[in-house]
């Protein structure tokens, strides 16, 4: 079974689980603030639950990987939506700052 970390915990689920269920299920959140309460639920339009993952993962679907050319992602950046991404094996998830989870370590005006 393959192990989902974030935030200091792990979480086994089975192949092919979609990250934003795993992470709910083990009372863990993909979303930042409000958008906890203000998203799409699980249907990649709002793009509330982007994070960064590391490890082997489905490839983007289409819907993903229109959400993510919309403002403020970049579909270069990396993220990908909880939502719509599957588990295949190890992975580590971590949760940029914004409501978006849109900014990186340069800070909230996209500067160093």
């Amino acid at each position: 079974m393959p192990t989902v970390r974030f935030r200091g915990r792990a979480f086994e689920c089975a192949h092919g689980a979609v990250l934003r269920d795993v992470l709910l299920a083990g009372d863990e959140s993909p979303h930042n603030g409000a958008s906890g309460v203000v998203n799409c639920r699980g249907l990649g339009s709002c793009g509330t639950c982007a994070v960064e993952v590391s490890g082997p993962v489905s490839d983007r679907t289409r819907r993903e990987r229109l959400r993510l050319r919309v403002p403020p992602h970049d579909p270069d950046s990396g993220l990908r939506l909880a939502c719509q991404t599957r588990v295949h094996g190890d992975v580590t998830v971590e949760k940029r700052e914004g409501f978006w989870g849109q900014h990186g370590a340069e800070g909230r005006d996209g500067q160093p």
